[in-house]
């Protein structure tokens, strides 16, 4: 049996004789090869793809992308706007090539866990924020997915260090017809909200350095108002779906739990921002302070009910995640900030004496 194998390998290994640990271990891995040809192809697999560690290097092409998307901020150049592009796209390639390696391993759709939603959530918001740059071409597309997808990756990759990242699934949720459907259409929500929040970020901190032309603040008016249009639709589409998943296993469309209220939430406050902009209620700046607060209410619908510890959703109590939601929640108040300061506030002025 492989386990006896396993134990004698085990007992040569504190007796350092090696000869015999090796052919214990190399005997115990053909039979296991012989009993379960798919698992131990599957696990060379997993071994190859954790060797590979491609969400690390989409980390640093991100990075490399949004350094040469400034750089071409500073300086101009199509030729410069495109490499920006172009590192973009392959770390996005690379993203997308450790999400299905994941997928394939794990048999499951791409979100079943907080790890996994942290880097479908980079992934989705990359994906559009290259779309707008192919509509917009002026670098900001490039540089907000670079942000996002490297910031989503630095989450999942914390999130990696508290244990298995593809364990079994709780009961309730080994569903891949609910996990492909209702907790997709979700999570694509959650990414689209955070682009426009990052999208609003150079709005507002553009506007107080007076870096803004006219072109630039009609073309991420435009972004972050199509984006937030998108947002409500998936969020409000995702929301109904878990109510339906709720009803088939728990017996109830709705029962107020903090999940729900923060599903219901994001909703909610997508509504009042274009509901307010399209009256007049609020103008761009307004409306660009509303797409950063939204960052807020995703942050604390999406880890939030972690660290309550309470209600049919909460899989764990998460209260490490505490200091760094907060420490989110800071930024993006200090960011909303900007936008009381008036236009070009930080912008040296020229001497009036020539």
């Amino acid at each position: 049996l492989s386990v006896d194998h396993l134990w004698h390998a085990i007992d040569a290994f504190q007796k350092e004789d090696m000869m015999n640990f090796s052919q214990e271990t190399q005997a115990a891995a053909l039979l296991a090869e012989q009993l379960a040809p798919r698992a131990t192809r599957m696990a060379r697999y997993e071994a190859l793809f954790n060797r590979l560690d491609l969400f690390t290097k989409g980390m640093a092409l991100y990075i490399f992308g949004f350094l040469t998307a400034a750089f071409f901020w500073l300086k101009g150049g199509e030729k410069i706007r495109l490499t920006a592009n172009s590192l973009v796209w392959v770390a996005f390639a690379v993203h997308t090539l450790g999400m299905i390696a994941r997928m394939v391993l794990a048999g499951r759709p791409p979100v079943t866990n907080l790890y996994s939603s942290a880097v479908f959530v980079g992934w989705g918001a990359v994906g559009m924020g290259l779309a707008l740059e192919h509509w917009h071409k002026n670098g900001i597309g490039s540089a907000a997915s670079a942000v996002v997808g490297f910031a989503t990756l630095v989450i999942a990759h914390h999130l990696a260090m508290s244990g298995d990242t593809m364990g079994m699934m709780q009961a309730v949720l080994d569903s891949n017809f609910w996990l492909a459907t209702h907790v997709i259409t979700i999570t694509i929500g959650y990414s689209s909200v955070f682009l426009a929040g990052a999208l609003a970020h150079v709005y507002l901190i553009g506007n107080v350095l007076g870096k803004l032309t006219d072109k630039t603040r009609k073309s991420l008016m435009q972004m972050v108002y199509g984006v937030t249009c998108f947002s409500l639709l998936f969020t409000f589409v995702g929301t109904v779906l878990g109510g339906i998943w709720a009803d088939q296993s728990w017996g109830r469309f709705w029962g107020w739990d903090p999940k729900e209220n923060g599903a219901l939430l994001i909703v909610l406050w997508l509504s009042v921002m274009l509901h307010a902009r399209f009256s007049g209620h609020i103008r761009e700046n307004g409306f660009m302070v509303s797409a950063v607060f939204a960052n807020i209410v995703t942050a604390l619908a999406w880890f939030g009910v972690n660290m309550l510890g309470v209600g049919l959703h909460s899989y764990g109590f998460m209260d490490k995640a505490a200091f760094w939601l907060l420490t989110f929640s800071i930024v993006q108040m200090l960011v909303m900030a900007l936008g009381f300061f008036p236009k070009g506030l930080f912008l040296p002025h020229k001497s009036k004496t020539a």
